[in-house]
């Protein structure tokens, strides 16, 4: 596993745009693309644009104790929203819970303006709400 999801730091770690599509596997890079990218956005904000093959969890949903999806479970988790701060605080609950995950700095903002790819619910041209 790449060292970034190391455990034992005080707190999850950090990752920008571009590490995070790599380690999702929607870079160009030739090794990582094994972890899930978990949007905890609300619903509205998840159906108006969010990145291709990402796992909707909203934070509200995580705090109150809800569980991974099934295609986020025993894998290592990449968590974004629009900015970073709701992600850093999904980062911290989930690190909490034993998982492997970092967040993204800069959330959809960033990612939509690093050109990286946003679709909204029915595959089209989606927006960052």
């Amino acid at each position: 596993m790449m060292s970034i999801f190391r455990r034992g730091r005080s707190g999850p770690g950090r990752v920008t745009v571009q590490e995070a599509a790599a380690l999702t596997g929607r870079g160009n890079a030739e090794s990582g693309g094994d972890a899930v990218l978990l949007d905890v956005r609300e619903t509205h904000e998840w159906q108006a644009g969010h990145a291709p093959r990402a796992v909707h969890l909203p934070l509200s949903a995580l705090a109150s104790g809800a569980g991974l999806p099934a295609q986020a479970q025993a894998r290592p988790l990449v968590v974004i929203c629009r900015s970073g701060n709701r992600s850093l605080r999904a980062a911290e609950l989930l690190a909490a819970r034993g998982a492997e995950v970092v967040d993204v700095i800069g959330g959809m903002s960033d990612w939509a303006g690093a050109g990286l790819p946003v679709v909204d619910t029915r595959g089209g041209n989606g927006t960052v709400a």
